[in-house]
């Protein structure tokens, strides 16, 4: 009996060590519950007055999409312009020295309009799982690499197969639910979302005739089955992630450049930008919370940035730069706050729960540390991170999210990826 005691005490110590592997990466958008929470501790709550300490700095070019980290390996993608020519690219660093250790690159096809230097780049973020590097290019190119080495296990060109035709058309990060590889891409026919099986790209399924939008999908348990949640032009939609069949649907007509937001859910609430859903405890269905108007100026929070719902409270950007705090159950606004950055359109505020604080990265290129609560917005300490390099509207942005892993953050921008320490010094 004591022997198997030792055994089962040796078994909690090893799938402990495993979790908390596991925690330390950031693998895919908004990082490892794809909630943009990040659970590790030893982080500073007061930024250095001058800086963070900056590991490394590595050189990339043009691309919105986030980088993510797991297994000791940073991974971001970009691209490379010259006169009429471009070419995408994965690229693969040591994530504790900044060594380029692969790149994967590839030929595409951009309109000339692309060319522009505010036209932005690769807008997909990788995802990483079981050793696989999963990436999704502007055009459709769609890669299955070896995570270790960067050779290609297998590829698609979604833009031939699906018929996909608007150069923004591919902007949604992918997922992986069990062995599906689940991409919304708005092709055609009916093939607004896709599910590919991963280890071999076979299409498992396919649903909706929808228009994209720039918000990336994400999956829920509720009313007792799991949920693909996917925002588009016309709708949100729940699908079932096994098959692609319709669970519910409720009307959202949205531009496709304000959709932005991935949605969020916590306590049977899912929030779509401004639009709250009360979801079934006993079936799949889904019923509008708030607010009961339809204008679009009220269903959407901000263009930029994807709120945070946590216990009866909404904390989020708005279009216009200002921080406000919401009840979650009735959308009354408790207070709003305009000292977290600029107050123009495009303005971009990132939240991420650590501890017992949040940390948020702008459009600015600024990193702080503040608590948020029904009380107020509490700062208690702001760094300059990465500086802004993509205009917008006379005036330089950055807003691809940030990963963290490791106690470390990493941001890019249009020219290079850092990677800096936020530990506590010993």
């Amino acid at each position: 009996m004591s022997c198997l005691i030792v055994q089962a005490s040796v078994l909690a110590l090893l799938l402990g060590l495993l979790a908390a592997a596991r925690a330390d990466d950031w693998p895919q958008w908004r990082g490892p519950g794809r909630d943009n929470v990040w659970i590790e501790d030893g982080i500073m709550e007061l930024f250095p007055p001058d800086g963070l300490r900056i590991s490394w700095r590595a050189p990339v070019g043009r691309g919105w999409s986030s980088p993510v980290v797991a297994q000791g390996r940073v991974y971001v993608t970009d691209v490379q312009l010259a006169p009429s020519t471009a070419k995408e690219r994965v690229l693969c660093f040591e994530a504790a020295n900044g060594k380029l250790l692969w790149t994967h690159s590839y030929a595409v096809n951009y309109p000339e309009w692309a060319f522009d230097p505010n036209a932005g780049g690769p807008r997909a973020t990788p995802i990483i799982r079981d050793g696989k590097s999963f990436t999704l290019g502007a055009l459709g190119h769609l890669f299955c690499l070896d995570a270790v080495n960067g050779d290609v296990v297998w590829q698609k060109s979604l833009a031939k197969e699906y018929g996909l035709e608007a150069f923004s058309g591919i902007t949604a990060s992918p997922l992986i639910e069990d062995e599906l590889l689940i991409l919304y891409i708005c092709g055609k026919p009916d093939a607004c979302v896709v599910a590919l099986d991963r280890n071999s790209g076979k299409e498992a399924w396919r649903a909706l005739d929808d228009a994209f939008t720039y918000s990336s999908p994400i999956i829920v348990t509720a009313g007792g089955r799991r949920q693909l949640i996917v925002w588009t032009q016309p709708a949100v939609t729940s699908l079932d992630p096994s098959t692609g069949r319709t669970w519910w649907r409720e009307l959202l007509r949205t531009p496709g450049d304000t959709a932005v937001a991935t949605p969020v859910f916590s306590d049977h609430r899912l929030l779509i930008s401004g639009l709250m859903l009360k979801l079934d405890a006993d079936k799949p269905a889904a019923s509008v919370l708030w607010p009961e108007t339809r204008a679009i100026s009220k269903r959407v929070l901000s263009n930029t940035s994807t709120a945070l719902l946590q216990g009866e409270y909404v904390f989020s950007a708005k279009t216009t730069g200002e921080l406000v705090c919401l009840e979650a159950g009735t959308g009354k606004e408790v207070w709003q706050t305009n000292t977290v950055t600029s107050l123009k359109n495009g303005s971009s505020i990132h939240l991420t729960p650590n501890g017992n604080s949040v940390l948020l990265f702008t459009d600015q290129g600024n990193l702080i540390r503040a608590r948020l609560s029904s009380k107020g917005y509490q700062e208690l300490s702001r760094v300059h991170l990465l500086d802004p390099t993509h205009s917008f509207n006379g005036r330089d942005v950055v807003w691809p999210p940030p990963a963290y892993a490791n106690r470390h953050v990493f941001a890019r921008n249009d020219r290079e990826l850092i990677c800096a320490s936020l530990a506590v010094e010993p």
